[in-house]
């Protein structure tokens, strides 16, 4: 019998005729990854600074990652949450051991957990008022990025994630983030949670001082209200500590993480304190592929090699000293560059204007770093980056820079 004839085309094909057209891809087809280094289709090696968008926190096919999804895969790959598996019930323990006494729920995203914090704020706002539908303003921050879904949407106060998809989930009221007084003013009788990302990531890499965050847990405290922190992008060690607001010393009430979690494989979570844990309760929530054998096992491998090779002192160390090296950019190029924001690997590069031709010129030069808000370039390298590659990052912005810097004068 003779064989089918394959039809042989290019990525770039597939794409254009087969794949909705939703994202602004750059001309760039990535067919390998190793540590820090992605390659493309022509062999070319690129420092990435993307980490999938804060997902890779091991880098690319780390090898203890890598033996931990294979041996799970040829043990137990999925079961649902009608049964339980042991890979579950131990990173449901040791997340509870970082974010303290509470219980966890699992998903597969940090759209997924925001949805599930959000669901999570309306059930207390049920049980503060006794009457559904009543208690469900949800106080959030301008120019946050809580996800795609319908209730993350409603959550994300931009005009370019909103638009064509109203009317939206209703309750959603927002502040300025670090303007406390801006909060205290939405409070009312309805209100039962704040919604904030600890470091807003898509919005512009804009943190949370510590001022904010403690004025933010006592209204929480003097109002009976959730304090729900979204550290989907800034946890899992991106800034030095394993969740970022606990450089401020606040507690939560509960958090969505994703992204780095599972190192590359599909995970999302929500944690709960004790006190707010009850909330769900058989049948109010759910999710067919949260928490499967696989997904647990790569979180695990994340969290075994983060504490083996004590990442979180790394990123701490090293980032202070990058930003340090990145901050002197300010002083060089003053007319490009406006300041750099954010703690540890995730660092944000504020231009003067509008990013992507720096972003671009930059993949050009063999840095793959996102955008973010309007005038920002994102810095999210891999937590097992060295100081080197982090130096030699440094000196393709400044490369970069400078070659601008030229053009714009001649």
């Amino acid at each position: 019998m003779s064989q089918p004839s394959i039809v042989r085309t290019n990525t770039a094909e597939l794409y254009d005729a087969y794949v909705m057209k939703n994202y602004g891809r750059p001309p760039l087809t990535l067919v390998r990854g190793l540590g820090v280094s992605v390659w493309d289709d022509t062999g070319r090696e690129y420092l990435d600074f993307t980490s999938g968008v804060a997902v890779a926190a091991l880098g690319h096919c780390h090898p203890s990652w890598v033996a931990a999804i294979r041996q799970q895969a040829g043990e137990l790959i999925h079961v649902s949450n009608l049964f339980r598996n042991p890979n579950q019930g131990e990173l449901a323990r040791r997340l509870v051991e970082h974010a303290g006494p509470g219980r966890v729920f699992f998903c597969n995203s940090g759209t997924e957990a925001n949805e599930g914090l959000i669901k999570l704020a309306r059930l207390h706002g049920l049980r503060k008022s006794g009457e559904e539908g009543k208690c469900i303003k949800i106080i959030g921050a301008k120019y946050a990025f809580h996800g795609r879904t319908f209730g993350g949407m409603s959550a994300t106060p931009q005009e370019k994630i909103q638009k064509g998809f109203r009317p939206l989930v209703p309750g959603f009221v927002f502040g300025e983030l670090n303007n406390l007084q801006s909060f205290v003013d939405l409070v009312d009788e309805n209100t039962t949670a704040i919604f904030l990302e600890t470091i807003q990531g898509e919005g512009g890499v804009t943190p949370c001082t510590d001022e904010f965050l403690w004025g933010i847990r006592k209204l929480c405290d003097q109002h009976n209200l959730l304090l729900m922190l979204d550290e989907v992008q800034c946890g899992i060690g991106r800034t030095g500590t394993f969740y970022a607001f606990q450089q401020s010393g606040v507690r939560a009430d509960a958090i969505g993480m994703a992204k780095g979690l599972g190192g590359g494989y599909p995970m999302g979570a929500i944690w709960a304190a004790d006190k707010h844990a009850d909330l769900f309760t058989p049948g109010s929530h759910g999710s067919t592929f949260g928490g499967t054998p696989l997904a647990c096992a790569a979180a695990l491998a994340v969290l075994d090699v983060m504490a083996r090779e004590n990442l979180l002192q790394k990123v701490t160390i090293n980032g202070a000293v990058w930003k340090t090296e990145l901050e002197k950019l300010v002083a060089e190029f003053p007319t490009q560059v406006k300041e750099i924001t954010g703690r540890g690997y995730m660092l944000g590069l504020v231009v003067h204007g509008e990013p992507h031709a720096y972003i671009n010129a930059l993949r050009d030069q063999g840095l793959l770093a996102p955008a973010a808000g309007t005038n920002t370039i994102r810095l999210l390298p891999p937590l097992i980056t060295t100081k080197e590659q982090l130096d030699r990052a440094t000196a393709i912005i400044r490369s970069v820079l400078s070659a601008k810097k030229q053009t714009k004068q001649s």
